[in-house]
């Protein structure tokens, strides 16, 4: 397994960082056909090869992915596509 950590600093109100972190979801929930589902301040995500949590803090949201031996081999790619929803999310404050 190949994991993924991103942590993005961010200046939102609470309200705001969980719509912030709605739009991650969708992004990567279409892109990636990911069933996400909230559990308290933790959205979790996955799906058959892939798994994970972004979690959301006073001033960060930190995402962590698990991925596959098959998803792996994309984890460049998906590494950067993640963390650049993240930075366009979260530092639109």
């Amino acid at each position: 397994m190949s994991d993924i950590n991103i942590t993005q600093a961010h200046s939102l109100a609470p309200e705001a960082a969980r719509a912030a972190a709605e739009k991650v979801a969708e992004r990567i929930a279409r892109e990636f056909d990911l069933a996400c589902t909230w559990h308290g301040d933790t959205l979790r995500f996955g799906r058959s090869g892939v798994e994970g949590t972004l979690t959301l803090a006073e001033s960060q949201a930190h995402m962590n992915i698990k991925l596959g031996f098959l998803m792996g081999a994309f984890k460049g790619a998906i590494e950067n596509k993640v963390a650049e929803k993240m930075r366009s999310v979260f530092a639109a404050a």
